[in-house]
């Protein structure tokens, strides 16, 4: 079956991942723990998270998690604070992180809808941060579906957010191409009945991606040549 759509994956996959977060993931630490080493390092071995070569360890939580999956973590070592005020300075934070395109983001979208794609977005950010980062990229009215983990549908690796994805293009999902540079993303994909592309933007590995795609890419750049050479383009064009 020819693929209609593609949804994508944000962190990882259209931003790269260390570009954008580890500068803010140090930052955030430093401004939780207050000038306190002891605290910084709590934090940080929580995270899994090298602060002195400012890297996420490939088994951080903050790669795939969701906000309320890493709050938590943080509760222990600040004891003056709320897990609802972490997860606020968090996502507060989070919204205003400069995000750094995997590739240049406009005319490879462009493209893509010029080609009769559907595009949207599943993520395990939040709506908000989700809707903040692409109108900051200039790219959000490429999308036609946008979906964050408080969306309703569920986190990836469930397949919430990818069969609604489906739903609301009236696809099946087989009709689908799952984009992510995670397992969570390429799980979801899989357990929806979706195609799967695996990208290198994220902390994976071509080796840790290879059994859950149909193919592994250094960056969504190569998508287009990937779906020619796949003869999945779109059965009908899409207006708009």
């Amino acid at each position: 079956m020819a693929i209609e759509a593609i949804l994508f994956d944000k962190d990882g996959t259209l931003f790269d991942f260390e570009a954008s977060w580890a500068g803010w993931m140090q930052g955030v630490i430093g401004i939780l723990s207050e000038g306190s080493a002891p605290v910084a390092a709590a934090l940080a071995a929580s995270l899994r998270f090298d602060m002195a070569a400012c890297r996420f360890a490939p088994d951080s939580p903050v790669i795939a998690g969701t906000l309320a999956e890493v709050a938590p973590l943080l509760v222990p070592h600040l004891p003056a604070l709320t897990l609802g005020e972490i997860a606020t300075r968090l996502e507060t934070s989070a919204r205003a992180v400069a995000m750094m395109p995997a590739v240049p983001l406009h005319p490879l979208l462009e493209g893509l809808r010029a080609g009769g794609y559907a595009l949207g977005v599943a993520t395990n950010a939040s709506g908000g941060e989700a809707r903040a980062h692409l109108d900051a990229a200039g790219i959000a009215t490429f999308f036609d579906f946008v979906a964050g983990c408080d969306a309703g549908f569920g986190a990836k690796p469930a397949p919430g957010m990818c069969l609604a994805f489906a739903r609301a293009l009236g696809l099946p999902p087989e009709a689908v191409l799952m984009v992510g540079d995670s397992l969570h993303d390429l799980e979801a994909g899989r357990a929806a009945g979706m195609r799967t592309a695996g990208v290198l933007t994220g902390l994976a590995t071509r080796e840790d991606l290879a059994p859950h795609a149909d193919v592994v890419l250094a960056d969504i750049g190569q998508l287009h040549l990937w779906l020619q050479g796949a003869g999945a383009a779109p059965s009908r064009p899409r207006a708009g």
